[in-house]
């Protein structure tokens, strides 16, 4: 129970931590979903945490620009069905480490991050319209 406390503790300071450091983005909510925590501006979830780590949605471009700058792809292993226990890579790459201390670097670099999930979004309810 005690591990268990610390955990939920560490967790809303990485929460914290993450919401301050991207407060130039705008209000920034973190939700709890699946063991880890999404990154909210307004309805479009850009960004999750998870073992600390702060992870931004991709395209391709701002894939190759983060992994230039020393990110790292956030892997999901499944639990269950024939990809169970096989690492699988995201489209969610983590914040270099340099931006982790200068919140406009974090910033500029969630914005990406924002504009990309707002244009899949849109696309995904574009092609909901046409079906």
């Amino acid at each position: 129970m005690r591990a268990q406390m610390l955990s939920m503790a560490e967790s809303a300071a990485d929460m914290a931590f993450a919401r301050e450091l991207l407060a130039g983005l705008g209000p920034v909510e973190t939700r709890r979903m699946f063991g880890g925590v999404g990154l909210y501006a307004g309805p479009v979830m850009f960004g999750l945490l998870d073992d600390g780590r702060i992870y931004l949605k991709t395209d391709a471009s701002l894939k190759a620009d983060l992994a230039a700058a020393g990110a790292v792809s956030w892997l999901y292993t499944e639990r269950k069905g024939p990809m169970a226990g096989v690492p699988q890579q995201t489209s969610y790459w983590s914040l270099p480490d340099a931006a982790l201390d200068d919140p406009d670097e974090a910033c500029d670099w969630a914005r990406r991050a924002l504009a990309v999930a707002e244009a899949k979004k849109a696309e995904a309810q574009r092609g909901r319209r046409r079906g």
